[in-house]
């Protein structure tokens, strides 16, 4: 099953039935409702999923936004926050995605975990990267400072985290739906790298499964912190799906496939018919650019 994600185009409709209806003339029969999805949207989602237009393989946390937030913003409430209010409302606009999900027919919710309070690492070892010193001993001491700091102060944000997720996983459970939790780009968000599959066997298979993004995995390739493929492999048997895209050296992502430095014909023995494919894609791209990039991927991977 392929998808085309509405971070593409939900920001230039006010319709969602025209939204959809866009996607659906690519030639896309699945769309994932991203994080922008303001609440005006919705009716006409809705309309378009019940009259069969289109159908919904999933929905990315927070899905409908917030009232008085009208870009994307899936971060917006992380469930590692200490702050009882910010908490609180992670929790309310969870299980409303969960409840539009399954309103919708959709397969699956992805999330994102949140991160540890600690210095933005990321964007100056990135700038190091593409200034060509990665590995140097500038580098080296800077990443060995960013994972020595998380490392020891993660234990709590971890916590958190994994409270909230019972409720969720208990919620979407009912409904029939699987959550998704996504790899992240940032040195500094959880579940980290190195963590993922200890962390994943903990949860219940059931309910909970591991979303692959790949242009927030070739980041952390670029940085040096994992093998892309070695990763994907090692995570395959609790796979839900995966948002697709590739990444411009050293960290720009979201961009079309084939472009970039992800190896997606490396990737192809992990991905299987069951999974949710999602392209990802920046709504810099023009629907030639998004039609010549997914089919690049199936011609790796396959239609199906």
């Amino acid at each position: 099953m392929y998808a085309l994600s509405t971070c593409w185009n939900s920001h230039r409709h006010t319709d969602g039935r025209a939204m959809l209806r866009e996607i659906r003339e690519l030639g896309f029969e699945f769309a994932e409702l991203s994080h922008g999805i303001r609440i005006s949207l919705l009716p006409g989602i809705m309309d378009a999923v019940d009259a069969g237009e289109i159908r919904i393989c999933s929905v990315h946390n927070f899905c409908p936004l917030p009232l008085g937030v009208n870009q994307a913003a899936p971060n917006v409430f992380k469930f590692t926050t200490s702050d009882r209010w910010e908490r609180d409302n992670a929790v309310k606009h969870t299980l409303k995605s969960i409840e539009t999900a399954a309103r919708l027919g959709a397969r699956a919710v992805v999330l994102h975990m949140g991160r540890v309070t600690m210095r933005d690492y990321t964007d100056r070892l990135l700038e190091m990267v593409g200034a060509g010193e990665v590995r140097s001993p500038r580098f080296e001491k800077l990443l060995a400072e960013a994972l020595e700091k998380r490392e020891s102060r993660k234990e709590k944000y971890i916590e958190r985290a994994d409270e909230l997720l019972k409720q969720f996983v208990e919620a979407a459970a009912k409904q029939g739906l699987r959550l998704g939790v996504e790899n992240r780009e940032a040195i500094e968000e959880i579940p980290f790298e190195g963590d993922l599959p200890f962390w994943l066997r903990s949860q219940p298979a059931d309910t909970v499964g591991y979303w692959h993004d790949t242009g927030h995995a070739q980041i952390k390739e670029n940085l040096g912190l994992i093998l892309h493929r070695f990763h994907l492999e090692n995570l395959t048997d609790r796979l839900i799906g995966l948002h697709i895209h590739d990444v411009t050296p050293p960290g720009r992502d979201h961009r079309e496939p084939g472009t970039g430095n992800v190896d997606f014909r490396a990737l192809a023995p992990f991905v299987k018919p069951e999974h949710v494919k999602v392209f990802e894609f920046s709504p810099s791209l023009s629907a030639e650019e998004v039609l010549r990039g997914s089919q690049h991927v199936k011609s790796l991977w396959g239609d199906e």
